[in-house]
């Protein structure tokens, strides 16, 4: 597998000279600061390639070249939106670029409710509480229904009677008194903010930014867009969407795979559509094209208990197109803390035996007009914050030695296999 590395730019505060001396192959990275909706211009992608290149890198993936929320909830400019998308599209294949990673997960990405959850060897890692997570949609988002959405909510594959709404209302009825903080809120409840909807979705062209002034406000704004957005419709507006671009994907060889949702179950009222082997089937019957395959993100997926990992990597390994290997550890009540990249519940060192020996499949393969690459790119996933990584102003969940760590574990792991084979 080529070993890639997610890099957030010239201003990533993780340098392409220092990844060269740690071993990464491949840059995965985007264009992120142009706005949401925008063209990426084939001059913008060049500087951005050449730059990479002159490092002795390679520009591998494109994560992600966003799908604006027009296109998901339908709005009145989805067509305008999708055109954009393709010239977007066409103009990265024009410069070499065929991996497109996305998601489809409506207004938050990826979710955690502690970002510097302490482990007893002295590291830190991203962390999900059940509870806190309902305390935050009912107490500081203050969503309509959220109380009677939690009551009726169960933990997808863990058949546990656990009260979440008596938990979060426990966490506010013990909440020490406030200090002063420039925030409107609370100390405790900045905190979830800062940690669900700003930290982990602002340094990337998303729809909050870490200098916006009113989050909360913004974000509720995004979540009246799904008012009646049912799942049923989301999947047709990923349907729409996926059909509309896959001339263009034909055309310029372009592989779009999408990525998983994370948490992989509904959040904040809002449908979520990857999140399953049955969704997977459906997203990749309903566009029954090579070039609409799947970022298979093994930490996304183990955060499931209704997850078969390793089963599912044996499935969708011929629709692969991109791998994030790493991997979540479930709590017996249900939470989940991201895992060492070697422990946990996705089996990583399992997951690239597969995804091995589906690279030796597609080098068997005769055809020379396959979609598929013989060479699948990976990356390390949600390194833990260790060795002063904390004091480096990294973005959460993306440590330079926490990461280096879990490549360095990963490529052993992929040598061993190699070398027994």
């Amino acid at each position: 597998m080529e070993l890639t590395w997610r890099w957030f730019g010239k201003n990533d505060k993780i340098t392409l000279p220092m990844l060269r001396q740690i071993g990464v192959e491949g840059i995965v990275t985007a264009l992120h600061d142009v706005p949401l909706g925008d063209v990426w211009t084939q001059e913008k992608i060049r500087d951005l390639r050449l730059f990479i290149e002159s490092h002795g890198l390679r520009w591998s993936v494109v994560e992600s070249l966003p799908v604006t929320e027009t296109i998901k909830y339908a709005g009145p400019d989805r067509d305008e939106q999708i055109e954009r998308y393709k010239v977007s599209l066409r103009n990265l294949a024009a410069e070499g670029i065929h991996t497109i990673c996305y998601n489809f997960m409506p207004v938050l990405d990826w979710a955690r409710t502690d970002l510097a959850h302490p482990n007893a060897d002295g590291t830190t890692n991203l962390f999900f509480s059940y509870a806190e997570f309902a305390y935050f949609d009912i107490y500081v988002l203050k969503r309509p229904g959220a109380r009677e959405e939690w009551a009726a909510f169960r933990i997808p594959g863990m058949n546990i009677d656990r009260d979440i709404v008596a938990e979060a209302d426990a966490i506010h009825a013990n909440l020490s008194p406030l200090t002063p903080h420039p925030s409107p809120l609370g100390n405790y409840d900045h905190r979830l903010v800062e940690n669900i909807i700003v930290k982990t979705q602002g340094f990337v062209s998303g729809n909050i930014r870490e200098d916006d002034e009113h989050p909360l406000e913004l974000f509720r704004q995004l979540l009246d867009l799904y008012k009646g957005v049912t799942k049923e419709q989301l999947r047709e507006n990923m349907r729409y969407f996926l059909a509309a671009i896959m001339p263009t994907c034909e055309e310029c060889g372009i592989n779009m795979c999408v990525h998983p949702d994370d948490p992989p179950f509904p959040v904040l009222g809002l449908p979520r559509i990857v999140n399953s082997a049955d969704d997977i089937d459906w997203l990749l019957s309903a566009v029954d094209n090579p070039h609409n395959g799947l970022t298979f993100c093994a930490g996304s997926l183990s955060a499931g208990a209704h997850n078969d990992v390793v089963a599912m990597a044996r499935k969708y390994a011929s629709r692969t197109h991109f791998v994030h290997l790493r991997s979540c550890e479930i709590l017996p009540n249900g939470d989940f803390t991201e895992a060492s990249h070697l422990g946990g519940r996705a089996n990583v060192p399992e997951l690239a035996r597969i995804f091995l020996d589906e690279e030796q499949r597609r080098k068997t393969l005769t055809s020379h007009h396959s979609p598929l690459t013989t060479q699948l790119p990976m990356r390390v996933d949600h390194g833990r914050t260790m060795l002063g990584d904390e004091q480096r102003g990294y973005n959460a969940g993306y440590s330079f030695l926490g990461r280096a760590f879990a490549l360095a574990q990963i490529q052993g792991v992929i040598r061993t296999i190699e070398h027994l084979s």
